[in-house]
């Protein structure tokens, strides 16, 4: 009889920064971070399709990057919080901000937005990794801030 060989996969981690963290965009206010995290939306369909981005920072408030971890159809898109959060984890990040579009125009959060928000801070408390904020934006660059309107 042959011995049966188990493949296990090998699983690496990788931090390659293309710039110092000095030279990166710090957050101080929701309109910084809604120019930041504009950008990382595809702004061709910012009128049609939800999109959830994701800004994950260092303890200086500098943004490490963006993730865009959805994008959906025209009335939702589906953010996983554990996605969410592992790529916070493997970018080291002590804050993230959240940030999804609305189609519509409309800034006001809907019940499944506020849900989604308690989730993600819940869980992130746990990682030691602090949401700063939520935001919906629009396609004018117009947004809703959860930290601002006394909702985180």
């Amino acid at each position: 009889m042959e011995a049966v060989k188990h493949v296990v996969a090998e699983i690496t981690v990788a931090y390659k920064p293309k710039r110092s963290p000095k030279d990166a965009p710090q957050v101080s206010s929701s309109a910084d971070a809604a120019q930041h995290l504009y950008e990382g939306f595809n702004q061709d369909l910012m009128s049609l399709q939800e999109q959830f981005v994701v800004a994950y920072l260092n303890r200086g408030n500098r943004i490490i990057g963006l993730f865009r971890a959805s994008q959906g159809g025209i009335t939702g898109t589906v953010a996983d919080p554990r996605l969410i959060l592992a790529t916070g984890l493997k970018v080291a990040a002590v804050a993230i901000i959240l940030a999804h579009n609305h189609p519509s125009g409309t800034l006001r959060p809907s019940a499944a937005d506020e849900e989604l928000t308690r989730k993600i801070s819940s869980a992130a408390k746990f990682m030691d990794i602090k949401v700063l904020d939520h935001l919906i934006l629009d396609a004018e660059g117009s947004y809703y801030s959860f930290a601002d309107e006394g909702l985180l």
